[in-house]
Formats: C-alpha cells, sequence, structure tokens
C-alpha cells in the first residue's frame, strides 16, 4: 500500500469543503537534505515555474509546442520523473507543496537531464485557477492522493466535484484526467465523482488497467505482494 505518512511536517493536500477548493500547507524543510538543497539553489532557477496571478505562457515555460500534462502532488518525484523520461514529446508540469519533495524532484532532473519537466510550489488549486488556461492541457495525473480513510474525513479527500470540474475546463477535448489509489472506498468513490462529471467520458467499463506510462512504485509493488489492491481510473475530456 502506498505510504501515505507526513514526512518533513508536510500536511497532505486536501479538499475543503467549506470553500470549495484544494489546501496545501507551507512545510517545514527541517529535513531537507544537502542534495536536495543544492538541487533547489542550482535547478531552480531553470525548472522552477514561480506562482502568479496571472496566465501562464506554456509554451514560453518550455521553449518549446508541446502537449502539457499537469500533476497535483508528486511527492518525492520519482513517478513524474520516469514518466518525463519516458515520453520526452510531451512536457511535464508538476505541483507540490513539500519542499523535500520539490528538491528530490530538482535533483532526479539534474540526475536524468530532462529537459521537458517544470515545478510548481504552490496551492494546486489556484495553480489551476490563475495560471492554467482553459483547454490547454493534455493530460491531468492525480496519483495516490491521501485517503482520509476515516469518514468523519473523507470530505477532506482531494477527488471532489469542484475540483473535478476545474480539471476537466483546463483539459483540452481528447485530453485525460487519470487518477490512481490504493484504498478502494476512495476508488469507488473516484468513480462516482468522476462519473458524475458530465465533460468526462470512461475510457473503461469501471476502472482502467494500468497505464503501461504509470511506473509501479516501490509501496504500490510492496502493497501488490501483500494482496493489496490497486485502481486506475483513465477518463476522457468530451
Amino acid at each position: 500500500m502506498t505510504d501515505h505518512t507526513a514526512d518533513d511536517g508536510k500536511k497532505p493536500l486536501f479538499y475543503d469543503p467549506t470553500e470549495h477548493r484544494i489546501r496545501s500547507f507551507v512545510t517545514r524543510a527541517g529535513r531537507l537534505s544537502v542534495a536536495q538543497a543544492r538541487a533547489i539553489e542550482e535547478l531552480g532557477p531553470q525548472f522552477f515555474i514561480p506562482y502568479n496571478k496571472a496566465p501562464l505562457d506554456i509554451d514560453q515555460a518550455f521553449g518549446r509546442t508541446a502537449p502539457t500534462i499537469f500533476e497535483i502532488g508528486f511527492g518525492m518525484g520519482e513517478t513524474t520523473a520516469k514518466i518525463a523520461a519516458g515520453m520526452p514529446e510531451k512536457n511535464f508540469i508538476g505541483v507540490e507543496v513539500h519542499t523535500p519533495g520539490v528538491g528530490s524532484l530538482l535533483k532526479l532532473i539534474g540526475e536524468q537531464n530532462l529537459s521537458n519537466l517544470r515545478v510548481i510550489q504552490h496551492d494546486a488549486f489556484e495553480v489551476l485557477t490563475n495560471m492554467i488556461a482553459p483547454e490547454s492541457l493534455a493530460g491531468v495525473h492525480v496519483f495516490f492522493p491521501d485517503p482520509w480513510h476515516k469518514a468523519r474525513h473523507n470530505k477532506r479527500r482531494l477527488i471532489q466535484p469542484p475540483l473535478v470540474e476545474l480539471l476537466s475546463s483546463r483539459i483540452k477535448k481528447g485530453g485525460y484526467l487519470h487518477c490512481a489509489t490504493d484504498w478502494q472506498e476512495y476508488a469507488e468513490q473516484m468513480l462516482e465523482v468522476l462519473s458524475g462529471e458530465a465533460s468526462l467520458k470512461n475510457t473503461a467499463d469501471g476502472y482502467a488497467p494500468r497505464p503501461d506510462y504509470r511506473p509501479v512504485t516501490k509501496f504500490e509493488n510492496r502493497g501488490l505482494k501483500l494482496g493489496h489492491g490497486v485502481w486506475d481510473l483513465v477518463f476522457e475530456k468530451k
């Protein structure tokens, strides 16, 4: 099962039903490694996209025109880096508030010489609302968000109708929204919420086979060996 613990003081992204938005928190950087700090200092100027309350010129940010994939909450970045490395013809924007995770992904960008990946360290809802133009994304990835498994916390789950509606509005016709979870009850909720968004259609009869581009994480692999399930949902913009 995926590790959902909040290391390094991170509070996971969650949905705030009182304001119909994602909440994310500034994190403590006490456990930022030397290598992560160096990556932020040396590679940040090239691969960071500063948050701005203005539409982002994606072509300018990447120095090219290419299909762009947006990821919410990339954690320590291993999966994001692998996907970006496997699809050099696409642009990838990863949004994360966790400073060690940002440093870790920047380190991977440097080690793997990835030119098609950019990082925004900010609240994902605000980024989507203010920086990402309608119908500008080829796809969105939301992999293993916190399941908030206690019933009283279910309302905080990230995949809720207002966010899905916003995400869909940013995806081009024919683009996709790919979610994955290792928590069955959350998978059922995801399926219900995504199926309820009129602008999206399911690419599968229920849950989708894991697309080849999404690698199996070490936590996922550990869970699979223990008999735990993993559910992928891939919906297409109509």
